[in-house]
């Protein structure tokens, strides 16, 4: 799958056994954490001490200061004590980057000082490039969050380092003086450090003409491109995808160049999410499956916040009440779209109340809906494919 260059550049790529982590290799065996994680029901992440809310990212409780990893594994934090937690008849450690931000553990039993979250970053900057580095450690909490998400929904995340077109991410950053070619190909997620930089990642925004972007946002994309290729097993499934998106084998360079000289066709609203969902199918594919993730993602926080709409409270702005739910895959996109709807038209107000633009500043047309209970058709379908 082509990629779409950056204007900006970065460092060479460099040799993974020498870089990645105190002479660790990229690979590590970690088979307790690959391929799926060994699924628990979806729950509020909280402090083992205090039982408080626990952001994702944390690696002290911010209500009661206890040291913490999170364990992918299981979903969930554990309490460490001098780097060391222990749980059952499992130990486990701190990973060997949370100098750089990362807070997720590693078992004993893994041949690996990383956390399956970095070593699945086959290329990283060079260690001593150490701008780029702080540039990472706010792209690795979107990269865990990202993953957290998949492991929720129950999506396979097979390494790079497991089997050819398996999950990767080259991390790479255009402060170093050489192009950055970001976009997805052959299961390896790019990424340009750059764009953790609001004021490149503004420009960037501007140029693609979207309402908005995040590096979860990109990740969500990316990841997206990954899935359409492991989930569409056969000729079948490709044709009843390319009957919502179009035709993949068209030429991408084609569109790429339509795209930049002409824009989004006049009334693109009515049948994409977005702009860049115009250029091509593969792009229109990535960006659906991106809404998805942004829609489950903010309706399982919801719920896990406890947030219920009480129409009865207010009359005329509300419909019925909305009770969200942190796991859509047993209902209908109709009734996910729905809660959706009333949700984010409240966390619309919420972000004008602070004088911030919309969170959510898309419509949903019917053709939309459309590719987005086809993705949800997908993800449950995979998911029930294994039995989950």
């Amino acid at each position: 799958m082509p990629r779409v260059l950056s204007e900006l550049s970065i460092s060479p790529r460099y040799d993974p056994a020498g870089e990645l982590g105190e002479g660790l290799t990229a690979q590590g065996t970690g088979r307790i954490a690959t391929g799926r994680p060994r699924l628990h029901p979806v729950t509020t992440p909280r402090c083992p001490h205090c039982a408080s809310f626990a952001f994702l990212d944390w690696q002290e409780c911010g209500n009661c200061g206890v040291s913490l990893g999170y364990r992918f594994a299981s979903l969930d934090f554990l309490q460490t004590v001098e780097g060391v937690a222990t749980d059952g008849d499992e130990t486990w450690r701190h990973c060997s980057n949370r100098e750089w931000g990362c807070n997720w553990l590693v078992a004993d039993s893994e041949e690996s000082g990383r956390c399956f979250s970095c070593r699945l970053s086959r290329t990283l900057p060079p260690r001593d490039d150490t701008i780029a580095w702080e540039k990472l450690r706010a792209t690795g909490i979107a990269k865990r969050r990202l993953l957290v998400q998949l492991a929720e929904l129950g999506l396979p995340i097979t390494p790079y380092f497991e089997t050819e077109g398996g999950l990767g991410f080259d991390l790479l950053s255009s402060f170093s003086g050489e192009r950055v070619m970001i976009g997805h190909a052959g299961g390896i997620i790019t990424l340009d450090l750059a764009e953790t930089v609001d004021d490149y990642r503004e420009k960037l925004r501007m140029r693609l003409g979207e309402p908005y972007r995040t590096m979860l946002g990109h990740l969500r994309h990316e990841v997206g491109h990954y899935y359409q290729q492991v989930l569409l097993r056969d000729d079948a499934a490709w044709d009843e995808c390319r009957a919502l998106f179009g035709d993949e084998r068209a030429s991408y360079q084609d569109a790429i160049s339509r795209h930049y000289a002409q824009g989004a066709p006049a009334g693109w609203e009515a049948s994409f999410i977005s702009e860049y969902a115009t250029m091509h199918p593969w792009e229109d594919f990535a960006e659906t499956f991106a809404h998805y993730l942004h829609i489950t993602g903010t309706l399982a926080t919801a719920a896990h916040a406890g947030v219920v709409l009480d129409a009865s409270r207010v009359p005329g702005i509300v419909e019925h009440d909305v009770v969200p739910l942190d796991d859509y895959r047993e209902v209908s996109t109709d009734r996910m779209l729905d809660d959706w709807h009333w949700l984010s038209l409240m966390f619309n107000r919420v972000n004008r109340s602070m004088g911030q633009n919309d969170l959510y500043p898309f419509t949903l047309e019917p053709p939309v809906v459309e590719k987005l209970a086809y993705v949800h058709a997908l993800v449950t379908g995979a998911t029930r494919a294994v039995g989950i």
